[in-house]
């Protein structure tokens, strides 16, 4: 008797197409879901039959309570090395085996400039403009070279978008609770004295922290009201280092020139939720992570993990 695996969030359809799931084909049958469940009773209802499951990054919660309704889970493979949505003292109490992937840092970096990019240049409005019949030209675009761009972290993704700055010409400044001078010589940024030094004087703020209890809520809205009427802030992130509410009144009184936001509170984002409609934002649905390359590891190393569960040798374990 095969094993059954469901493969969650497969959006696009291309799971078992960007990695070679041959491997596994003797022992394991594979089924993709494109749709999202968001509630836990109806992944529960979905992943009932299924011995092994897939899930990308930290969409799909695992609490005890999913586990316990889960009596034939084995095998759970998360996207990435780190997960902060699953409860592996639960997992381990129901004997599923936790184990990641590798990432890549590249696609976050890139898309992280794609909105920086867009929002200064105005790309979405201007060619919607041009499409539709709309105006010939109807924004001046904000420049680069010579701005200030405010870091918040430096850490892998951070120092990478660093580099990119200082191509363009940037004065590239950095600030996290931890970053010393070392680091920030290392990468060639400046030092902020403090984060509200970083959003007094930045022209483009840039979040690149992992979220934690010291994290949470970074920016709120005394701290967004630091930052100029002329300033933007990108978020590549987590959404929760953002507060979402302070965000959305900002943009809406127009207090700054706009935000690049690839992450929510919610996701998938409900069609009526503010974010779809707030002004000066140019948003994503978290497409950080979401590449050729990248999800080639993603599932190449899932069948790897598949096959190491199944040879009683389980790698890259988590929790």
């Amino acid at each position: 008797m095969k094993l059954r695996c469901a493969v969650l969030d497969d959006f696009q359809s291309v799971a078992t197409t960007v990695a070679d799931w041959s491997p596994v084909a003797g022992d394991v049958d594979v089924v993709s879901f494109p749709e999202h469940f968001g509630t836990e009773d109806g992944l529960a209802a979905a992943l009932a039959d299924f011995d092994i499951v897939v899930t990308l990054r930290e969409r799909v919660p695992f609490p005890a309570s999913l586990f316990a309704r889960l009596p034939r889970l084995k095998l759970l493979v998360a996207s990435g090395m780190r997960n902060s949505v699953i409860d592996y003292a639960a997992a381990e109490r129901h004997g599923v085996t936790v184990c990641g992937t590798a990432s890549s840092s590249t696609p976050p970096v890139e898309l992280t400039w794609a909105l920086l990019l867009g929002l200064a240049r105005g790309i979405v409005p201007e060619a919607t403009a041009l499409r539709l019949g709309g105006p010939w030209q109807s924004t001046v675009g904000a420049d680069l070279h010579g701005r200030r761009l405010g870091l918040l972290g430096l850490g892998k993704i951070g120092s990478r978008v660093a580099q990119v700055g200082l191509a363009f010409g940037m004065d590239v400044v950095a600030w996290s609770r931890n970053l010393t001078k070392e680091r920030a010589d290392e990468v060639g940024t400046g030092l902020a004295a403090s984060k509200e030094e970083l959003l007094e004087t930045s022209d483009f703020v840039s979040v690149h922290l992992a979220l934690s209890d010291r994290t949470r809520g970074l920016l709120g809205a005394a701290e967004l009201g630091l930052m100029r009427p002329t300033s933007y802030l990108i978020n590549t992130s987590r959404a929760a280092i953002v507060d979402q509410d302070a965000l959305l009144a900002a943009l809406h009184a127009g207090t700054i020139a706009g935000a690049g936001v690839d992450v929510f509170d919610v996701e998938p984002l409900p069609e009526d939720h503010p974010m779809r409609s707030a002004p000066r934002l140019l948003a994503t649905p978290h497409l950080g992570y979401v590449s050729r390359s990248n999800y080639a590891t993603y599932y190449g190393h899932a069948v790897e993990d598949i096959q190491a569960f199944l040879a009683g040798s389980p790698v890259r374990r988590l929790g």
